[in-house]
């Protein structure tokens, strides 16, 4: 992305999508991994670092609410100091810290930075419906259970890895290498936001930014079925709507009670169906895919637009949660509320849903739309948050991109690399406006129902990823800042 350029059209976002990748990147050893370079037992020690880190990691308790990632950028801190490796940790809010490493360039002439860039904060959970407790980091067949072990403690702690691992092998570099772990990404981002507006000068201008996303999923014969590496992100527009009627005991039914129409409107919005809409980068996702599919599925992937056209799989789609998110813009039911007793009718009731929106939506022009399908006067819609971050995306044809590609060529052979687009929001978002590419990436390999468990129960990653992925990251980064 050049710099300023925060408007970037998915149109083009995929113009270099499989093309033959000319001029292989320079710091690739020739069909060779920079990782191998690392003797055996050095990298097995890694491993055993990595798994120990890990455990250390999840069992710090950062759920937001409150956050607590102090003790979390305690923990990176500690070990960074020992490292002898440049490091600042700014408590922006009691409680709440950002943390920011550098390991800098050893060129005359350096290239800009890239970044690194994870949160520390997790989600919420019920430890009734864990097998162990969530904060444990006990190993339970074969899988390291915690909360974050998905989202994205694992990813924040391969970045770290990577860090440790070019302070020790002492790797020249000709672009500085910048770790950023920020607090509350899950709830407000007011640690990413708080770091760009005063200490934006420590990221130093960079080119490109790795964060979480992107998605390496493994199929039922546990090949790799393709490596996801998110261009593009869709943006949330959550809405609140609150329902007005009669109070009353609950022994006397009033038909129209708050509770009942918000009912009625909910049912009306969660079985309207948002119109089919086709970007292009999802277009050539589909087709890349195509050969990975059975016949009748991979003429439709070739062809998405006409096979939208049919409505037998207009309903195939919808019950496809992998594809559903890609073509609309989605609803989801989050939250209610109601009386606080059983026996009393409120003369208010409210739910929350969680809307996404594909990148160039206008979010007026959609809540216009939904308000006709709520279809009650007594039933208010309105955003929840008057702030609406419009979605960005980051072109695939550049030195990042072609360093992933790369490196996924020797783990993985014969894999298609992907651009894609992510149902969820990150914090790309607010980095691209700074102009610069940024991608979500992931080092680990998992099922689907390994990746399910992300803002679920049971979350989990497997120990052989813990002591594998670390190493994919690492030659992705010396792959693109290596001399």
């Amino acid at each position: 992305m050049s710099k300023g350029d925060t408007g970037i059209c998915l149109g083009w976002v995929v113009l270099a999508m499989f093309t033959v990748l000319n001029g292989s990147t320079a710091k690739a050893l020739e069909g060779r991994l920079n990782s191998d370079r690392i003797a055996a037992g050095v990298l097995q020690k890694y491993a055993d670092l990595a798994v120990q880190w890990q455990r250390e990691y999840l069992r710090i308790d950062t759920t937001n609410p409150p956050g607590n990632e102090t003790r979390a950028a305690a923990f990176f801190k500690k070990i960074l100091d020992q490292e002898h490796i440049e490091n600042q940790v700014f408590e922006y809010t009691p409680g709440r810290a950002d943390l920011w490493a550098r390991i800098t360039h050893s060129t005359p002439s350096p290239k800009p930075p890239i970044v690194l860039l994870n949160h520390m904060d997790v989600v919420t959970s019920d430890p009734s419906h864990w097998k162990v407790p969530p904060f444990s980091a006990e190993i339970v067949g074969g899988a390291i259970y915690g909360r974050g072990a998905q989202d994205m403690k694992n990813e924040g702690l391969a970045q770290f890895l990577v860090m440790v691992m070019l302070q020790r092998e002492k790797v020249k570099l000709d672009r500085d290498v910048i770790f950023l772990a920020v607090s509350d990404e899950e709830v407000d981002g007011t640690g990413s936001d708080w770091f760009i507006a005063n200490h934006r000068d420590l990221l130093g201008d960079p080119e490109f930014l790795i964060n979480e996303g992107g998605e390496n999923l493994l199929d039922a014969s546990g090949h790799v079925k393709y490596v996801g590496v998110d261009v593009g992100e869709k943006s949330t527009f959550w809405l609140h709507l609150v329902a007005h009627g009669r109070s009353g005991h609950g022994s006397i039914p009033i038909s129209d009670s708050a509770p009942n129409r918000l009912v009625r409107t909910l049912n009306r919005i969660l079985n309207y169906h948002t119109p089919f809409k086709v970007l292009p980068v999802v277009e050539e996702y589909l087709r890349t895919m195509a050969p990975y599919e059975t016949p009748q599925r991979a003429e439709k992937f070739r062809n998405i637009r006409q096979a939208l056209e049919d409505k037998s799989f207009q309903r195939e789609v919808e019950q496809d949660e992998s594809l559903n998110y890609l073509l609309r813009n989605t609803i989801s039911l989050t939250m209610l509320s109601g009386s606080e007793q059983t026996n009393v009718i409120p003369s208010e009731a409210w739910a929350n849903l969680d809307v996404r929106l594909l990148p160039g939506e206008d979010p007026k022009a959609f809540l216009e739309s939904i308000r006709p399908v709520a279809d009650d006067p007594n039933v208010s819609v309105e955003p929840l948050n008057p702030n609406f971050l419009v979605a960005n995306a980051s072109p695939a044809d550049t030195a990042l991109f072609r360093a992933i590609h790369e490196v996924a060529a020797q783990y993985f052979p014969g894999t298609p690399v992907v651009p894609r687009l992510d149902s969820g929001y990150t914090e790309n978002q607010r980095y691209r406006t700074l102009g610069i590419a940024c991608y979500g990436f992931t080092p680990y390999v998992y099922t689907e129902e390994e990746g399910a468990t992300e803002h679920g129960d049971n979350e989990r990653i497997r120990v052989e990823e813990v002591r594998r992925g670390f190493r994919v990251l690492y030659d992705v980064v010396t792959a693109l800042a290596g001399e």
